[in-house]
């Protein structure tokens, strides 16, 4: 997935194939299982181009990473508390970017009630949540203890079968 996000434009297998074998050695048909099974799991669509496919990302990968926030924030028993947790694990990097992103979302928003915005001027209502929580935050362990959903199969990507056996499956059985 990592490739076809880069890329940004529909690839084949061919031209993945030959991207990954410039790090390590790895099989046409593994290529093309990783990139029709992300097909059939609707992270990629594909379009035939005389005997090969074509495929193209369905989401972005922003997309894809708010949406795994987005559900792992849905599924805390305490929301409030998961995002003091999260905006603790930033760098300050991070929080700036993330003072930028509610900056541009407020712009896009209708004028609120005046209550309803009190003390949110410029973002400093996420500063003020992020700001001397990072120790109660870093205390209180992941977002989320539940399982998270794993990201799509990326074909070469470490985690996408590195490190197994030639012919054998995630357990270690033969496929």
């Amino acid at each position: 997935m990592t490739r076809v996000w880069e890329w940004n434009r529909p690839v084949t297998v061919r031209e993945v194939l030959e991207d990954l074998q410039k790090e390590r050695s790895i099989a046409y048909t593994t290529v093309m299982t990783v990139l029709d099974n992300l097909h059939q799991k609707g992270w990629v669509r594909r379009e035939a181009e005389g005997r090969a496919y074509r495929y193209e990302a369905v989401s972005t990968r922003a997309a894809y990473a708010a949406a795994l926030m987005n559900e792992a924030w849905s599924a805390s028993d305490n929301p409030a508390a998961a995002l003091v947790a999260f905006f603790g694990m930033m760098s300050p990097e991070q929080r700036q970017a993330l003072r930028d992103a509610v900056r541009m979302v407020q712009v896009d928003e209708p004028t609120e009630d005046p209550e309803d915005t009190e003390g949110s001027e410029g973002g400093s209502e996420v500063r003020g949540e992020a700001a001397g929580q990072g120790e109660r935050a870093e205390q209180a362990g992941p977002v989320e203890e539940g399982r998270t959903p794993a990201p799509p199969e990326a074909a070469g990507e470490p985690g996408a079968g590195e490190g197994r056996e030639p012919g054998t499956n995630a357990g270690g059985k033969g496929r």
